[in-house]
C-alpha cells in the first residue's frame, strides 16, 4: 500500500451538492430555494428568535430588577435625637410609666408609641444614632446601632437588648421538681396492671360463699385454677318393675332379718293374731322378699 492509495472510509465524507449549475445538475436556476420570497434572496438567513419584525418576547415582558432580601427584618426606626427632643419638651412626663423626678427615664416601644414616634408596636424597635442626646435614658429595644449605643452611654444612660430565646424554656416559677412529678404521673397513668384489660370495668360484689369462678379469678389477676374432672353421669339401663322393686326392698328385708335374729322370743310371743291381714309372716331366709312398689311407703 502506498500513501496515494490511502482513502477515508466510505460514507465519512459526503459530496457537496453543487447548485446553480444548470438544469442537468438537478439544482439549477433557483438552486432549491423556490421562487421569490425573503428566503430566496441572498443574505436571507433568519435567526430562530426572529418574530417577523414584531416586538420580541424578551422585550415585551417586564423585568424583575434588583434583589429582594428574604431575610430582611422590618424595624420601627427611631433616632436618639428625636427621643431627646421629646424628653426636653416634657412629652414623657405624661406617659403611663413616667419616672419620678431625678430618676433615669425609661424608654420602650409603648412609651414611644404614646408620644408618636412609633406606629406599630408589633414590629421590632431599632434605635439609631441620628441627632444629639443630652438626657440620661434607659432604653429598651430589639436592636441598637453602634453610634446610638455610644451616645446613650456617653449621656449617662444604658441600653437593654430584647432577645428572643432560640430554645424552649420552662415557665417562670416552675422548677425541675414539678416537671419530674408531672412526668411520673404520666408514667403511672400509662402503666397497666398485668392481667387486666385496658378499660376499667365495674363488677358487682362477688359471692364469697361459693367457689370462685375461673373468669373472676382470671380478671383479678390470679392464675386460673385447674377444673375438677367431673365423673360422667352413669345412666342405669331400663329395668323391669320387679327387678327395681327387689333391689330397693333388699335392704329393708335384711334389716328385718337382723331384728328377728336378735329377738326370736319377741317374734314367737307376738303370734299370728298380730300379723297384718293379707300378709304372710316372715319365717326364715327361704321366704321370698315381698314386692314393694316405689312410692307406697306412706
Amino acid at each position: 500500500m502506498k500513501l496515494h492509495d490511502l482513502r477515508p472510509p466510505e460514507g465519512s465524507h459526503a459530496t457537496r451538492t453543487r447548485v446553480g449549475r444548470g438544469i442537468a445538475a438537478g439544482k439549477g436556476k433557483t438552486a432549491g430555494r423556490g421562487t421569490k420570497g425573503q428566503k430566496a434572496r441572498a443574505g436571507g438567513s433568519i435567526p430562530p428568535w426572529f418574530e417577523g419584525g414584531q416586538t420580541p418576547l424578551h422585550m415585551r415582558i417586564p423585568k424583575l430588577r434588583g434583589f429582594k432580601n428574604r431575610g430582611k427584618i422590618d424595624y420601627e426606626i427611631v433616632n436618639v435625637g428625636d427621643i431627646s427632643l421629646r424628653a426636653e419638651a416634657g412629652a414623657f412626663s405624661a406617659a403611663e410609666n413616667a419616672p419620678a423626678k431625678g430618676e433615669q427615664l425609661t424608654i420602650n416601644a409603648d412609651i414611644l408609641r404614646a408620644v408618636g414616634l412609633v406606629r406599630d408596636v408589633r414590629k421590632p424597635l431599632k434605635i439609631l444614632g441620628g441627632g444629639e442626646l443630652t438626657t440620661a435614658l434607659f432604653v429598651v429595644a430589639d436592636a441598637f446601632s453602634k453610634s446610638a449605643t455610644s451616645k446613650i452611654e456617653s449621656a449617662g444612660g444604658s441600653v437593654n437588648v430584647l432577645e428572643v430565646p432560640a430554645e424552649s424554656r420552662p415557665a417562670l416559677g416552675l422548677d425541675g421538681a414539678a416537671g419530674d412529678d408531672a412526668a411520673a404521673g404520666d408514667e403511672a397513668a400509662t402503666t397497666r396492671t398485668p392481667g387486666r384489660s385496658k378499660k376499667a370495668t365495674t363488677h358487682a360484689p362477688a359471692d364469697t360463699s361459693g367457689p370462685a369462678d375461673d373468669a373472676t379469678v382470671a380478671e383479678a389477676g390470679e392464675p386460673p385454677r385447674a377444673k375438677r374432672a367431673k365423673a360422667p353421669r352413669a345412666e342405669a339401663p331400663a329395668a323391669t318393675t320387679a327387678e327395681a322393686s327387689s333391689e330397693e326392698a333388699a335392704p329393708e328385708v335384711a334389716a328385718v332379718a337382723d331384728a328377728t335374729a336378735d329377738a326370736p322370743d319377741a317374734v314367737a310371743e307376738s303370734g299370728p293374731e298380730e300379723a297384718v291381714a293379707g300378709e304372710e309372716p316372715v319365717t326364715g331366709d327361704d321366704s321370698e322378699p315381698a314386692t314393694v312398689v316405689p312410692g307406697d311407703d306412706a
